[in-house]
């Protein structure tokens, strides 16, 4: 029997979905499906048609599916699909690599540390088209630690330098540290990167040799080397002692993330989607006021925002705070109802004789700005008898004046006290994170300095709070933004992260719509832990 050329397009096109999942792909099994939808289809009202397009539309985006590259579940298999610098198997490589290799509980705290970021790390790499292998150059730096702290007062998991930090444009002062910002810094370290490569020539690994030791020192080595008539690339090049182990560590990463099953290695999965949004708060805010509204716990605020200092965030801004996808709906509603002289703790102070800003600042720990910029203020000006509103740092709370929502979120409560023995490789961060502290909370229960190194062995007190157990991100069900890639139908959506199509079309309102885009984002709630 003969049939239509449309018919049998639409055969085609319905029988995308069944090709999808099966495993063979002879000739005579793809003409048997085609028979059998063109056999469905025969007779078909226009309408019957139609709709039978767009339920298919639902299931598969035929968008040359033949050229698609894979879709990741997991962010490090991502990453390693796209590694391209070649790893020589020279005595620096190898020598870094088998250290890596001993030391599986090393990247098994790595993966703990990178799962808020390293998501973001890759989309951001991937757009500037880099080298993904720079994803891992946190590990090299501070093994993805953003309180991460180096002799030479590098900071956060990209290290910058104070100055470095102010080059690229990363703000520094009492109440913000942007080297620790995860999204300003990772812009800052993109941008420093890109330009070492145009300044050097376009060579990866010159450019990442002069982020540890300088574009000066490359220059000159490359100089150097020139005037000898020796080669320019990095291993012919004369550089300090730490920075002919740096670029082979990363190179070494690299090597035991491609070959991770040759050397009997596991990087933690870390899924492959958004989990963090960014909010524009628009004012200052006490940030336990915004975990108690977001309903997270203090220590996660401060895990997905390690650039704040202190008890809140800078009145000049940024006002910006990273928040997980499954809270921003609410922590938004609760932020919208919560006027902005609402958003500090604060203490009404009657000015006395003698004080001026600074002394008020320094009696209450807080800063002059602060002050100025929560009262209105256009100068340092002030009168005897004047009232003014003081924002309050922690442990100089005076609750009968703090309003209703902010009395709830800085109300203390009983706390256990207990006692942690210090595990090889731990960090003040690492313990903060597995007792949900913040890590001031540690080293002043324990006299340390934030950035102390700890001993095997030592004990730790710590005092957790008897109705606070778990952080949020011990929750498996989160509310994840899902990148639509090319080739995705919701089908294969669905199956990936074990939801159902009909829930996925609710979520994100896609009744009716015809295909999915790529880089159109969904909302899904998933279980992290089975996924």
């Amino acid at each position: 029997m003969k049939r239509s050329p449309l018919v049998l397009s639409l055969a085609l096109v319905l029988s995308g979905c069944q090709t999808l999942t099966s495993t063979q792909s002879d000739d005579t099994n793809e003409q048997l499906v085609v028979n059998q939808s063109a056999q469905q289809l025969e007779g078909a009202s226009p309408s019957d048609i139609n709709n039978a397009l767009m339920i298919n539309a639902q299931y598969l985006q035929v968008n040359e599916l033949d050229d698609a590259p894979p879709i990741f579940d997991d962010v490090w298999e991502r990453v390693r699909y796209q590694l391209s610098i070649e790893v020589p198997q020279n005595r620096q490589v190898v020598t870094e690599r088998n250290y890596y290799a001993r030391h599986q509980a090393y990247l098994d705290r790595v993966s703990k540390r990178a799962e808020p970021y390293l998501h973001f790390i890759v989309e951001e790499i991937e757009k500037r088209e880099m080298p993904i292998e720079i994803a891992l150059l946190p590990i090299v730096e501070s093994a993805f630690d953003p309180f991460g702290y180096s002799h030479r007062s590098a900071s956060g998991i990209w290290q910058f330098m104070p100055q470095t930090g102010e080059r690229f444009d990363l703000k520094q002062n009492w109440w913000y540290d942007g080297r620790r910002d995860i999204v300003q810094s990772t812009r800052a370290a993109l941008d420093y990167l890109s330009y070492l490569h145009k300044t050097l020539e376009g060579d990866w690994l010159n450019a990442i040799a002069a982020y540890n030791s300088g574009e000066g020192r490359l220059l000159r080595a490359i100089k150097k080397n020139r005037k000898k008539q020796l080669p320019t690339d990095f291993w012919s090049l004369d550089l300090p002692k730490e920075t002919t182990a740096y670029v082979p560590r990363l190179l070494a990463l690299s090597d035991l993330l491609k070959r991770q099953e040759e050397f009997g290695l596991k990087w933690n999965p870390i899924i492959n989607a958004q989990v963090v949004e960014t909010v524009d708060v628009g004012s200052q805010i006490d940030l336990a006021l915004a975990a108690d509204m977001a309903q997270i716990s203090l220590t996660e605020l401060y895990r997905l925002n390690p650039g704040f200092n202190r008890w809140a965030t800078d009145p000049n801004g940024p006002h910006f705070l990273l928040i997980p996808s499954d809270k921003v709906e609410n922590f938004q509603q609760q932020l919208a109802k919560t006027e902005i002289k609402d958003r500090l703790r604060w203490q009404q102070y009657k000015v006395a004789s003698g004080d001026s800003l600074s002394v008020i600042a320094k009696k209450f720990s807080t800063s002059t700005s602060a002050i100025k910029s929560l009262n209105k203020l256009q100068s340092n000006t002030i009168r005897v008898g004047q009232q003014l509103l003081v924002p309050l740092s922690d442990g100089a709370i005076n609750s009968e004046h703090l309003p209703k929502q902010v009395r709830m979120a800085a109300n203390k409560q009983s706390q256990k006290k207990l006692s942690h023995t210090v595990k090889s490789g731990d960090t003040l961060w690492d313990i903060s994170r597995e007792y949900d502290v913040t890590i001031n909370e540690l080293a002043k229960w324990n006299k340390l300095k934030k950035n102390s190194v700890l001993r095997l062995d030592q004990k730790l007190t710590v005092y957790k709070s008897s109705s606070n157990t778990q952080t949020a991100l011990v929750s498996t069900n989160r509310t994840i933004t899902y990148k639509v890639r090319r080739g995705d139908s919701l089908a294969r959506i669905a199956s990936k992260f074990n939801l159902s199509v009909n829930d996925i079309i609710k979520w994100n309102n896609l009744a009716g719509q015809k295909y999915l885009q790529p880089g159109q984002k969904l909302k899904l709630k998933v279980d992290v832990k089975s996924t």
